[in-house]
C-alpha cells in the first residue's frame, strides 16, 4: 500500500496576501480557491512538479495553529543557485546558499544533498530549498 503525503496546512493571517505570495512569487499553481458557506475559505496550491500541495485559508477546518508557526517546510530542487535566483527575481527575500560544515551552517554550496537556501512567507512560516544530487 502506498502512503502519499497529499496536503500540508500552512497558517496565514491574510489569505489574499498569502495566495499572491505562493502563486505569483513562488510560482505555485492555484488548484482550488473556494468558499464553504460564509464561514471558511480554502485555497490549495501546488509547487511545480510536486505531488504534495499546501492549503491556506480562513475559518474552520484549515488549521488551528497560529500564522507563522510552521517551520521546516522543504522543497527539493535540482539547481539551488538557479532556484534562489528565480525567487530573488520574484521578490522573495531568500537567504544565501549555505551548507552544513562541522555541525554549523557555512556559506556556499556543499556536496550531494548539502546545499540549502532559507526563506519565509509573509507570515513567517519557514521554508528551505535543498539541492538534490543530479541523476546519474
Amino acid at each position: 500500500m502506498d502512503w502519499k503525503l497529499e496536503l500540508v496546512p500552512v497558517p496565514v493571517s491574510d489569505v489574499e496576501r498569502a495566495k499572491r505570495f505562493y502563486s505569483e512569487q513562488m510560482g505555485f499553481v492555484v488548484d482550488h480557491d473556494m468558499c464553504v458557506g460564509d464561514e471558511a475559505r480554502i485555497v490549495q496550491l501546488t509547487p511545480p512538479g510536486s505531488g504534495c500541495s499546501i492549503v491556506i485559508g480562513a475559518g474552520a477546518g484549515v488549521t488551528a495553529v497560529p500564522p507563522g508557526s510552521v517551520q521546516g517546510l522543504q522543497l527539493v530542487v535540482s539547481d539551488i543557485a538557479a532556484a534562489r535566483a528565480e525567487l530573488v527575481a520574484r521578490g522573495v527575500p531568500a537567504g544565501p546558499v549555505q551548507h552544513v560544515e562541522d555541525g554549523a551552517m557555512a556559506e556556499g554550496p556543499g556536496g550531494a544533498w548539502n546545499s540549502f537556501v532559507y526563506f519565509s512567507d509573509p507570515d513567517g512560516n519557514g521554508w528551505a530549498l535543498q539541492e538534490c544530487p543530479a541523476e546519474e
